[in-house]
């Protein structure tokens, strides 16, 4: 997980009135994280038209509405039976970080109350949300905090674009911003807590949301996957999603990568690259980045 800058930071940790949490009782299902044909099937079932499942994505991904009330092109009495089995959720805001160089984090707390964090650091010309796909990591890179903490599960979809939606709710950054419009959170990058190819379907399931047009509409360009070298599951990264890879590397030969990235010992720095250099994406000047800490006196 990326360290915010050394400027102060600002925490804020929000009240109740801010999060409007269901109480243990309640098993409405949540909608945010269904694919299309999940969400369709979900309200076919509910004996609702299969029609208002594209009314409802739109409303969820490109408008950000978490209150089926303000769903205006769907009758009333739809909305009424949506409210009464349905919900459209967030993770919850526990604290958020705020950086005098404009940098937000945030810590969310999941129903089971495990948490996580997420991260949104702007530029000149962009601002890339690093959002986490797991609660801990089985990974132990030793200069990685998160590889102190042991896995305890990994992040469903809706959990995973959640935290994206939250950034959004921060910024006001709704409804989605057309294409020739400034966007405040511009990229997103899988480099947030977790091995993101150790929760692969959960991962593609998130992403494919973020990227539908109709949506969220983020552009597979202004994606980015970072792994740790799970090799075996590169080339499905190209086939299935085909946006950017990140490798995180921190070493140029096997005896320092064996310390530092544990898992070189499995999938050696010569097969990383060779993985790396099949990436389907990389015919399509698809950008792969090698991620490097230097640490003074190692590497």
């Amino acid at each position: 997980m990326p360290t915010l800058p050394t400027e102060p930071l600002q925490i804020t940790e929000p009240g109740a009135s801010s999060e409007r949490r269901r109480g243990r009782n309640d098993l409405r299902r949540n909608l945010v994280g269904l694919s299309r044909t999940d969400l369709k099937a979900t309200l076919t079932e509910a004996g609702l038209e299969p029609f208002r499942a594209q009314q409802i994505w739109h409303w969820i991904y490109w408008h950000g509405v978490t209150d089926f009330a303000r769903m205006t092109n769907v009758a009333k009495k739809t909305r009424e039976r949506l409210a009464e089995l349905f919900v459209i959720e967030r993770p919850e805001i526990v604290a958020e970080q705020r950086s005098v160089d404009g940098t937000r984090k945030w810590l969310l707390r999941f129903p089971d109350g495990n948490e996580a964090e997420t991260v949104n650091i702007p530029e000149e010309d962009r601002g890339s949300v690093c959002v986490s796909s797991q609660v801990g990591c089985t990974l132990t890179c030793s200069f990685c905090h998160t590889g102190t903490q042991p896995l305890v599960r990994n992040l469903t979809p809706d959990e995973i674009v959640g935290q994206f939606m939250v950034a959004r709710d921060s910024y006001g950054e709704w409804p989605t911003p057309t294409a020739d419009a400034q966007r405040m959170l511009s990229n997103i990058v899988m480099m947030g807590m977790g091995e993101p190819l150790y929760n692969f379907d959960n991962v593609v399931t998130a992403l494919k949301i973020v990227m539908d047009d109709q949506g969220i509409a983020l552009s597979r360009r202004r994606i980015t996957l970072s792994t740790s070298g799970v090799v075996p599951m590169i080339a499905k990264v190209g086939d299935v999603l085909d946006v950017n890879l990140a490798v995180s590397l921190h070493a140029v030969n096997d005896d320092i990568r064996d310390t530092l990235v544990p898992i070189n010992k499995k999938w050696p720095i010569a097969e990383l690259l060779k993985a790396c250099e099949a990436y389907p994406g990389a015919k399509n000047s698809r950008r792969i980045t090698f991620e490097y800490a230097m640490l003074k006196g190692v590497n």
